[in-house]
C-alpha cells in the first residue's frame, strides 16, 4: 500500500495498514485481544494531551485507552471496549524524519506498542523488550 511520493494516505488508508496488522498478529496474542478496536486520527484531542501533560500533538503517535488484562476483573464487564488509537500525522512525520522502514512497519510497530499496554507492559518493559530483541 505504498503511496506515490508527495501523496499521504488518508485516515481510511492508515487504518487500512492497521487493520492488516491487526490481523497480521500471531494467535496467541490475537486470542487475548477481546473486542479491543483500533481508531486512526489525525491528531490526538486536546484534553488527551492535557491529561498525559504533552504540549504538542506531534508527540503523541498512538494511545491505549481501556483497562489492561492484569487489571480486569468480573466488574469491568460491560464497559466500554478497550481502544487504540494511532495519530496519522505524528506517524507521517516521524515516518519521514526516520525515513528507514516502510509506513506498514512504523504503523505495525506503533500498534504493537499499544497492545503492549493492552498485556500491562509498561513503555519502560517494551523498550527493554525491544532492547533485547534488537
Amino acid at each position: 500500500m505504498r503511496q506515490p511520493f508527495g501523496t499521504a494516505p488518508s485516515l481510511a488508508q492508515m487504518q487500512a495498514m492497521a487493520d492488516a496488522a491487526l490481523a497480521a498478529l500471531p494467535p496467541q496474542f490475537a486470542a487475548h485481544l477481546g473486542d479491543i478496536v483500533t481508531q486512526v486520527q489525525d491528531f490526538a484531542e486536546e484534553d488527551v494531551l492535557a491529561e498525559l501533560e504533552l504540549e504538542s500533538a506531534y508527540e503523541l503517535s498512538g494511545l491505549y485507552s481501556g483497562i489492561a488484562m492484569t487489571e480486569k476483573s468480573v466488574e469491568h464487564s460491560g464497559a466500554m471496549p478497550d481502544r487504540v488509537f494511532l495519530y496519522r500525522i505524528p506517524i507521517l512525520l516521524e515516518w519521514a524524519e526516520r525515513g528507514d522502514v516502510t509506513l506498514e512497519h512504523l504503523v505495525h510497530h506503533v500498534l504493537v506498542h499499544e497492545i503492549g499496554h493492552h498485556f500491562g507492559l509498561s513503555d519502560e518493559d517494551m523498550h527493554a523488550l525491544e532492547d533485547m530483541a534488537g
